[in-house]
């Protein structure tokens, strides 16, 4: 065990701006005295902090000092072998993972309601998804997990896949299971990779699920901004086995990031990894009493539903995750795109996201009693507001489509607008998604159903925030233009 009480990034920044040094380097704002409005408003120890890479602060594409210390600490506080620090969000690990253990035409098995992040590193990569069909909650409208067995069933008829790709947690906390999982792609000679956005506090308490690295994946990729503590757009690869080889990931992950990376968000990496190993426990179980306390409370009231433990063992979930605080709000007559637009624009209440039937709320470490007691308060309020309806069934997500095209060629094919309503049997040429949560609802080169045209309608009138599509109001949809066989 290494120390976890040092910072190693941290102090050296700290020094750097004690030292007083005349900079003549970039960044040109000079230590702020060049964008004085910004430095009004954030301080000059911020702008102090945003310096760029040099011996006594190390460089983030091939680190041998402090950086390359802050690195080694994190993994050893996270139980992996490798670690890097991302500047660029989980996106850039995730395409990272894929680039640096596929080749173009090669072909790695991933369930569908994965992040758009995926599509994008098999874009850049030139490889082919096989897709797993999750499992639909049909009670609250959501995919989930998928199960063992549709897993080793896409192995054996695509023995000659590289890896397979899965999620922990999904966005609404379901978990499959992990373990079970690794071990039958390793039994197969394939690697397990994983995305682990949502689950950076999870290796911190020992009452969350199974995380990638205890279940003995190969590599995954934690997003520490989002429930870690560290700053916006600062996200963690992790190499968990031997069986990776960590200059082939710098390589890719080279590729792909800035040589300019940000000392703020490294930084806030270096002391969100010490919080986290020295107090991450004690943190996280306040956390859950606060998540679990207003789960209790919203079930008290009439109409709402928040999800949690008691979902393990159907749809797709084999664990859950508590600080996802997942509350459907159908019966209330509101879509949750309602829902999250009433609580901002009436309570100045924030959630992470909505879809058609839920709203999402995410607990962290820096809640506090009072943002859930507000939360809970003002549910109970519009509850009191609000008909009681006995709802006949959610608005579930279409069946995924069939994908007869790689997203690589459909990216650079020739493609034409048509009318959304005329689209049926097209092949779609672009990869529209509602975000967040950032699942695509059709990807480029899928084959576009009379399901999901009815879906993006039902989207379009309730004006979520689409991404990816040329016609933002949906009226129109990019096809390959092509003709089909």
């Amino acid at each position: 065990m290494l120390n976890q009480g040092l910072t190693p990034l941290f102090d050296a920044v700290k020094k750097y701006i004690s030292d007083n040094v005349t900079a003549f380097h970039v960044p040109g704002h000079k230590h702020g005295r060049g964008i004085c409005e910004l430095t009004g408003f954030l301080g000059e120890p911020a702008l102090n902090m945003d310096v760029n890479g040099m011996d006594d602060l190390d460089y983030y594409n091939n680190p041998t000092n402090v950086i390359k210390e802050a690195q080694n600490l994190l993994a050893d506080a996270f139980g992996a072998k490798h670690a890097f620090f991302l500047v660029n969000g989980t996106s850039g690990g995730i395409q990272t993972m894929i680039m640096s253990v596929c080749k173009p035409g090669d072909k790695i098995i991933i369930p569908r309601n994965i992040h758009k992040s995926i599509i994008n590193g098999m874009i850049l990569g030139g490889v082919n998804p096989v897709y797993i069909q999750p499992e639909i909650d049909e009670r609250l409208g959501i995919a989930n997990g998928v199960t063992t067995h549709k897993v080793k069933e896409a192995i054996l008829s695509n023995p000659e896949a590289k890896a397979v790709f899965l999620i922990n947690p999904t966005y609404y906390g379901v978990t499959s299971d992990l373990k079970t999982i690794v071990d039958i792609t390793h039994k197969y000679n394939m690697l397990t990779l994983v995305d682990e956005a949502h689950g950076t506090h999870m290796y911190f308490h020992e009452e969350f699920p199974t995380t990638a690295i205890e279940s003995g994946a190969d590599m995954c990729a934690v997003s520490m901004h989002k429930t870690g503590g560290s700053l916006t757009q600062s996200s963690v690869l992790m190499i968990g086995s031997d069986k990776i080889d960590p200059e082939s990931v710098k390589q890719a992950l080279n590729l792909l990031s800035t040589s300019s990376a940000s000392y703020l968000l490294m930084c806030s990496l270096d002391i969100a990894r010490k919080q986290l190993a020295i107090e991450g426990h004690k943190l996280l179980s306040n956390t859950l009493y606060l998540a679990r306390w207003a789960r209790n409370e919203i079930n008290k009231i009439n109409g709402l539903y928040a999800f949690g433990k008691e979902m393990i063992g159907r749809y797709g979930c084999f664990d859950f995750d508590e600080t996802k605080l997942g509350i459907n709000v159908r019966s209330l007559g509101y879509t949750g795109y309602e829902m999250e637009n009433k609580l901002r624009k009436e309570y100045n209440i924030q959630v992470e996201l909505s879809d058609l039937n839920n709203v999402l709320a995410i607990v962290s470490i820096g809640d506090r009693m009072e943002d859930l007691s507000k939360l809970v308060n003002s549910l109970k309020d519009i509850a009191s507001k609000s008909n009681i309806e006995i709802y006949g069934g959610m608005i579930s997500p279409p069946k995924y489509p069939e994908s007869v095209i790689c997203p690589r060629d459909a990216f650079y094919m020739n493609k034409k607008l048509v009318r959304l309503i005329d689209s049926e049997g097209q092949l779609s040429g672009e990869t529209v998604t509602t975000y967040p949560p950032g699942i695509p609802i059709i990807c480029a080169g899928e084959m576009i159903t009379k399901e999901v045209i009815e879906y993006l309608t039902v989207l379009r009138t309730e004006k979520c925030h689409l991404q990816g599509a040329k016609d933002t109001s949906l009226g129109y949809i990019k096809v390959l233009d092509t003709p089909l066989r």
